[in-house]
């Protein structure tokens, strides 16, 4: 029997208040072994021997502003940007380096907020989603997105959390 894929996570507080860091990096942790496993069981993506890193920057608004003017031409907050080391077609096998996940502080707060669930499962939720934008994965198209909502969903579940699209058209 071989030995589940693993990740290897660092985090990183560059601002904002997150308060206990240590809480948000086992939060990342336990997210990313269920969708790591989930990906190399359900989806059949092959995980290279040595566990890749991944890279989780916890910032604010104000932050994610400056980077999503920077990188996207959008000088608004957002609540994930995922960049990937190296690009990824789902399926492809990771290098050593998968790539950074940004997460807004303020923004995950007012988004939790207005859909009534604790920030800790919506932090769980995005970082699914900015995981599997590093392997490829993307909503642009609809079929796309389709796919990429229905592992989300998955894995959540797998988390015991609810689905966050629930009866919605893809984003």
């Amino acid at each position: 029997m071989t030995a589940a894929p693993a990740i290897s996570l660092a985090v990183a507080v560059e601002a904002g208040e997150w308060g206990d860091a240590g809480a948000i990096e086992a939060l990342a942790q336990a997210a990313l072994e269920v969708a790591v496993r989930d990906l190399a069981e359900r989806e059949a993506q092959p995980f290279p021997e040595d566990p890749p890193e991944v890279s989780l920057v916890l910032a604010d608004d104000a932050m994610m502003a400056d980077i999503n003017g920077q990188w996207r031409a959008q000088p608004k907050p957002t609540n994930v940007l995922s960049f990937p080391a190296f690009p990824l077609v789902p399926g492809g096998r990771p290098g050593p380096m998968l790539g950074d996940i940004i997460l807004a502080r303020e923004t995950i707060e007012r988004e939790a907020e207005d859909l009534g669930k604790p920030v800790e499962h919506h932090i769980t939720h995005l970082i699914v989603h900015g995981f599997l934008h590093l392997f490829g994965y993307d909503h642009i198209a609809n079929n796309d997105a389709e796919k990429m909502e229905a592992i989300e969903t998955r894995i959540l579940a797998s988390l015991d959390l609810s689905d966050p699209y629930g009866d919605t058209e893809p984003v």
